[in-house]
Order: structure tokens, then C-alpha cells, then sequence
């Protein structure tokens, strides 16, 4: 038996390569990382489930949540550096949006994901 057979390894040899060169980037692969990992956080989670219904205010999300604002501020904060959540400014107030179709998709499919268990 070959020490490939041993370690568990059958895909072949030439498959194998294919695949490595489908691979894509790891600053690529560690930004969609940082993307599933700000999803982990429950309120990022409540906080994007909000922007996919409507654009909000950071007091209109903090009173949803019953939340503080600052603390609002700070998650919107990190979702917007992660491009998940964009803002537009009206005078002295901040609303925010989902960045674009991608996120709101990403999200989509992951309710739907948790439905069909």
C-alpha cells in the first residue's frame, strides 16, 4: 500500500492540482473569513436582519434593540469596514443600508439555510 493510500489520500494526483489551482487567494479567502465571522456576532446578526428590511438610523436600530446608540455605533462601526453595511448621511443623521445585493443575498441564503433544518 502506498504511503498516500496510508494517509488517507484517494483523490488523484491530477485532481488534486486542479483544485489547488481553483484556490482562491487567502487575503480573498481571509476577508470572506472576517465576513462569516462578523455574522457569528448575534447582534451584527439583528443589526443586518433590520438593514435587509429597511434603511434605519443608528437611534432607530439602538431602540429596535433596545441597545444603547454607542453600542449600535460601534457594531455598524465594523460591519461598515467589513463593506457589509454602507452609510448616508442626512444632516446630522446617519442611516444605514446594506452595502449591496451580495450582502442581502448572503443573508437570504443563510435564513433559508436555518429554516430547512
Amino acid at each position: 500500500m502506498s504511503a498516500a493510500r496510508d494517509q488517507g489520500h484517494v483523490l488523484d494526483p491530477r485532481q488534486a492540482q486542479a483544485l489547488k489551482k481553483k484556490m482562491k487567494p487567502e487575503p480573498v479567502l481571509r476577508e470572506l473569513s472576517e465576513t462569516f465571522k462578523a455574522l457569528g456576532d448575534l447582534t451584527r446578526t439583528r443589526i443586518i436582519f433590520l438593514l435587509s428590511q429597511a434603511e434605519l438610523s443608528v437611534g432607530d436600530v439602538a431602540q429596535i434593540l433596545v441597545l444603547s446608540p454607542s453600542a449600535v455605533s460601534h457594531q455598524l462601526r465594523l460591519l461598515r469596514n467589513l463593506h457589509l453595511v454602507k452609510v448616508r448621511r442626512q444632516g446630522k443623521t446617519s442611516f444605514y443600508c446594506l452595502d449591496d445585493q451580495h450582502i442581502e443575498n448572503l443573508f437570504r441564503e443563510g435564513l433559508r439555510h436555518v429554516a430547512e433544518r
